[in-house]
C-alpha cells in the first residue's frame, strides 16, 4: 500500500532541521520500500505493508533515535489523501487560487463544539471547514498575515495538526500515483 507522511514543523525558521535525504535514509532503515520526498516540509511518500495508525506510531518512536527530532508524523493511505482531494469543500478556490487553500491534516477528528469555537475565533476573512480527522481553510488574504494561526488552530480544536498548500496536496497525490 503507498502512504504519505507528514511531518510537523520541520525546517521551519532554522529549527527540526532535516534533509531530505535524510528522511529517505530514515525510511530506508525502517524497511519502508520507494521512499521519496517532495520539497523541504517533511512530505514522504512510501510503499509498506503495515496499517497507516501502526506507521505513524513507529515513525514517531524511532525519529528520536534515527534524526534527533521528537516530532508527529500525520500518515494516510493513497486512498485516504484521495478522499481529502475527493471531498475538499473549496473547489471553486482550488481552481482559482489553490496557493491560498490549506488542508490541515489533524491527529483527532475534534468534535463540533471545538469546530464551533474555531469559527467563532475567526477576526478575518478565512473560511474553515472541518471533516473528520482533516480541515480546509481559505486564507484569501495570505496565511501571514493572518490571526488564524496553526497555534490557535490547533488549541481551539484540542488536537496537534499539519497543514500543506492545495498545490502541495496535489503534487503529493501525482507522487503517490507514481508508485
Amino acid at each position: 500500500m503507498t502512504y504519505v507522511a507528514l511531518l510537523r514543523a520541520i525546517n521551519l525558521a532554522g529549527r527540526n532541521r532535516v534533509a531530505m535525504s535524510a528522511l529517505r535514509d530514515f525510511a530506508v532503515t525502517l524497511q519502508l520500500e520507494e521512499p521519496q520526498t517532495l520539497l523541504q516540509s517533511g512530505n514522504l511518500v512510501f510503499r509498506s505493508r503495515a496499517r497507516a495508525d501502526a506507521l505513524e506510531r513507529q515513525l514517531e518512536a524511532e525519529v528520536k533515535a534515527h534524526l534527533g527530532l521528537e516530532i508527529d508524523f500525520f500518515v494516510r493511505s493513497a486512498s485516504e489523501w484521495a478522499s481529502i482531494v475527493a471531498r475538499n469543500p473549496f473547489k471553486n478556490e482550488a481552481k482559482r487560487d489553490p496557493g491560498h487553500l490549506i488542508a490541515v491534516l489533524l491527529k483527532d477528528p475534534p468534535g463540533r463544539a471545538r469546530t464551533a469555537a474555531l469559527q467563532a475565533a475567526i477576526v478575518g476573512r478565512e473560511v474553515v471547514r472541518v471533516d473528520g480527522r482533516h480541515a480546509y481553510i481559505v486564507y484569501p488574504d495570505g496565511q501571514g498575515r493572518s490571526r488564524l494561526t496553526n497555534t490557535l488552530i490547533e488549541k481551539t480544536l484540542g488536537t496537534r495538526g499539519t497543514a500543506r498548500n492545495w498545490n502541495t496536496v496535489l503534487k503529493l497525490g501525482s507522487v503517490m500515483a507514481a508508485i
